[in-house]
């Protein structure tokens, strides 16, 4: 059993958990019907800022035993940081900020909780009822700028309605399909005497989430599988939700089918089992996309076809038969028809699916695989995760985080930021476990890592928890790090800095004849308004370590170790150094190779057939499929 499978699954009523309540009513403030309503749904920590509107709840929060805040510098960090703590614990984060921009600063990691189905609450103030509508100080509408990025939100306006909307906020965030959902407050109606009575009854009557899938559909798929010559189990962060990576290695190693894991389920079916092909996609393994292309059966579980995978979708698996499951019904046939589809929990229907692929064994149905995993070892063999070294003295961004994940190991927790790193960070960890890897997968956030980070290493303070981020990623929510010193989170960060941004990069040089306009970060306008050496025989600008901020100083100025590694022969010392500083956060700037690019590739927009095992050189698997 993983760490975080011992709290509520998904589909449990969080508000049904609550001890030390009974139906005894108190008369208290809003305020602090809030708090306690907080106690009573299990919350434990809340990473928030107080401002006008929200602080009438911040002054019983100093008075609650059960509830931790943690005081971040901006609100962007108090939403990654609930979701980091959701995507480690498996339990729902809460963030909380006061009107206005306040809460319109918690509108990108709503946005990527919503993306990525994370469990949050955001708990927002909002001015006096009477004065909503009048563009009031600090005034703003977030139930409608949030609406079409939350499962749910709500409008409280009277004391009385608090604690059975935080109840039902928490059920509707951590039930079905999980997701976040916004809570905004009026300032009166926090101010305003109010009976409170727990527990309460959620009344949502149109929110009946469907759990336990049909049997008939369950037959179907197994039926399909074993008759498949060519089959993939296709998993998505659906499955990791679901806490369900038991159940779908017991089907896997049943059936011997060979499985793909996406970014967002990494972890959920360890990377070392001979059976894992490796994660699809646009940076995806060749074999698992070529898998996936040349497969006659989709085995799709908790995933959505979403274009980072399926590349141009007309061309995309184009032999297959496809079984979806899925606990949203709204995802099964929306971007490709599904031949069985499957509305269910994916823990339940993984497990009605090992039943019924026992029962069709028995009665002597079984798949032959044989030939299909000729093919496969045979592309594992000849197309295996690689990158060119480093010119000589340099270090490479791979062989970083691959001594990272080799030196830290699979027991620890690493948050990414996005961009090259991000892949490279999922392509050279080996991940053996479930919530061992959070990322920002479909909204892509920079600025994700450290709060991230941050929200996990609360969440799970006994583990181990690293953030590989970029250096463009790491400016934009680094002083979370204040936070995380003076809160006692000793995260470490690895800032893989090519002085740039990468990702960004890399498309100007393959796409772009090599301008690099306005992607150096290390330089001024005139180091970043671009220009080809092709174009006007100017050598194009190199990173020198030119180092605007210092990563180290900036570190120490945070109340962080900072550390520095430039060299390859070093490289192994500085990580084994910060991992035995445990008192502190510690930042390790480490200088890396500026051209070095992400591969395998599959461009945007186009078939997963062009895809690239590296610059110019595409793979032939010479076979009838091709």
């Amino acid at each position: 059993m993983t760490e975080h499978a011992a709290s509520p699954r998904r589909g449990d009523n969080p508000a049904a958990h609550a001890p030390g309540h009974n139906t005894i009513a108190e008369t208290m403030t809003g305020a602090q019907s809030l708090i306690r309503s907080l106690e009573a749904v299990g919350a434990d920590t809340v990473f928030g800022i107080p401002g006008g509107a929200i602080l009438p709840a911040y002054d019983p929060l100093m008075d609650s035993t059960k509830v931790r805040h943690i005081l971040v510098r901006h609100e962007q960090g108090a939403g990654h940081a609930a979701t980091g703590y959701a995507q480690a614990t498996g339990r729902v984060g809460v963030c909380m900020a006061t009107s206005g921009p306040g809460a319109t600063n918690l509108v990108t990691p709503i946005a990527d909780a919503y993306m990525d189905s994370v469990p949050i609450v955001a708990i927002t103030g909002q001015v006096s009822s009477k004065a909503i509508g009048t563009d009031a100080f600090q005034e703003a509408d977030i139930c409608g700028i949030t609406m079409p990025i939350t499962k749910h939100n709500f409008l409280v306006t009277d004391a009385a309605e608090i604690p059975r909307v935080i109840a039902e906020a928490f059920h509707i965030a951590a039930t079905g399909r999980p997701g976040p959902v916004l809570v905004d407050i009026a300032k009166d109606a926090l101010q305003a005497t109010t009976t409170f009575r727990w527990p309460v009854e959620p009344s949502l009557p149109g929110y009946r989430p469907v759990t336990k899938p049909h049997a008939k559909q369950i037959r179907e798929a197994a039926k399909l599988l074993v008759n498949s010559k060519r089959p993939v189990l296709y998993v998505g962060g659906g499955v990791l939700k679901a806490q369900a990576s038991a159940e779908l290695r017991i089907l896997a190693e049943l059936t011997g089918a060979p499985v793909v894991t996406t970014l967002m389920a990494l972890g959920v079916f360890p990377d070392s089992h001979p059976q894992h092909l490796g994660m699809p996609g646009m940076h995806g393994s060749v074999p698992a996309v070529t898998a996936l292309q040349k497969a006659d059966l989709l085995f799709t579980l908790g995933a959505r076809f979403d274009d980072r995978v399926t590349g141009k979708l007309d061309s995309f698996a184009p032999y297959a038969k496809v079984v979806h499951a899925d606990i949203d019904p709204a995802e099964i046939g929306k971007n490709r028809p599904a031949d069985v589809p499957i509305v269910g929990d994916a823990r339940e229907v993984l497990a009605d699916l090992i039943v019924a692929v026992q029962a069709e064994f028995d009665a002597g149905h079984e798949g032959d695989y044989r030939d299909w995993w000729v093919k496969l070892n045979e592309w594992k063999k000849t197309y295996p995760l690689g990158y060119e070294p480093a010119p000589e003295g340099e270090l490479s961004p791979q062989q970083v985080i691959e001594r990272i994940g080799r030196l830290v190991g699979p027991d620890a927790i690493y948050a990414a930021g996005v961009g090259q790193h991000q892949m490279w960070a999922s392509q050279f960890i080996n991940y053996e476990k479930p919530a061992s890897w959070l990322n920002s997968g479909g909204a892509g956030t920079m600025g994700y890592a450290v709060p991230a980070a941050m929200g996990a290493k609360a969440g799970r303070p006994d583990s181990a928890v690293w953030a590989i981020d970029g250096d463009g990623c790491f400016q934009m929510t680094n002083q979370e790090l204040v936070t995380c010193a003076l809160n006692d989170i000793p995260i470490k960060v690895a800032v893989i800095n090519n002085g740039s941004l990468g990702m960004v990069r890399q498309w100007q040089t393959l796409f772009y004849n090599q301008r690099y306009s306005h992607t150096v970060l290390h330089a001024g306008p005139a180091g970043t308004t671009g220009g080809s050496a092709a174009d006007d025989g100017i050598e194009p600008q190199r990173w020198q370590g030119t180092r605007i901020p210092d990563f180290v100083m900036l570190a120490e100025a945070m109340g962080c170790v900072g550390l520095r590694c430039e060299r390859p022969e070093d490289l192994d010392a500085v990580i084994k150094q910060a991992m035995e500083i445990n008192d502190r956060p510690v930042v390790v700037d480490f200088i890396v190779h500026q051209d070095a690019m992400v591969w395998p590739m599959v461009a945007a927009g186009t078939s997963n057939d062009e895809i690239q095992f590296a610059r110019g050189v595409r793979p032939d698997f010479g076979d009838d499929l091709d």
